[in-house]
């Protein structure tokens, strides 16, 4: 996720955005609220003192992971395409960008933050109503161009936020005796097959979306599961 803003950042900046990375996995679990700064500077792997060097409060510290998620969600474009190999790679894009929000952005903490910080809160709504609209749009010029289904993107979108939430359940993996990775896979497959047109599916190109799955897999066991 580096950017031209990233590469212009300072040298507090950076340490300050590794160390909000290091804390997002604890925020997504078990939120914020019941966080005291001496639990907030462990999970960060620094001292309490050297914390308080880049961080001058909580409050900050929320705001930190929060801008961090609109960010990400704000590095998004979707511009005009034109082929069926340009929509499936964008749509590739798309779908890892999903997940990895569903799976950092938890109930708990979008609940939390709608109570003691509604200010912020109201930013990442509006910055992920924004990337919905980008791909809305996006969905529209693919059906526009025939190569996608007559499908309502919305119900896509609501696919993306419950199912995938439910796939990252230990519990429901193993009831069901799935990988994350075999069920990321097959996500993938399934809405793939219900946006792509049929004849459009056989010029995709599919090469590199295991290795993708992979790393989203290693990612997401890694901090969360």
């Amino acid at each position: 996720m580096n950017t031209n803003q990233d590469n212009a950042k300072s040298p507090q900046d950076e340490m300050r955005s590794k160390l909000l990375i290091k804390l997002i996995p604890t925020v997504r679990k078990k939120g914020f609220q019941s966080l005291r700064m001496d639990e907030i500077a462990k999970y960060m792997d620094i001292s309490k003192a050297t914390m308080y060097k880049y961080f001058a409060s909580k409050e900050e510290i929320i705001e930190g992971v929060v801008n961090s998620f609109v960010q990400y969600i704000n590095e998004l474009t979707v511009q005009s395409l034109d082929t069926v190999q340009s929509f499936d790679t964008k749509f590739r894009q798309l779908f890892e960008q999903a997940i990895l929000l569903a799976a950092y952005i938890s109930d708990t903490f979008l609940d939390e933050l709608k109570v003691m910080y509604p200010d912020l809160y109201n930013s990442l709504k509006e910055a992920m109503k924004r990337r919905e609209d980008k791909i809305s749009s996006f969905y529209q010029e693919g059906k526009e161009k025939g190569i996608f289904n007559d499908v309502n993107e919305r119900l896509i979108f609501l696919q993306e936020d419950v199912l995938v939430r439910a796939m990252l359940d230990m519990k429901f993996l193993m009831l069901h005796h799935m990988t994350l990775n075999q069920v990321l896979l097959d996500f993938y497959k399934l809405i793939k097959l219900q946006l792509f047109k049929a004849e459009k599916l056989e010029v995709t190109n599919d090469s590199d979306v295991i290795q993708k799955i992979d790393y989203m897999t290693q990612k997401i066991t890694r901090d969360l599961l």
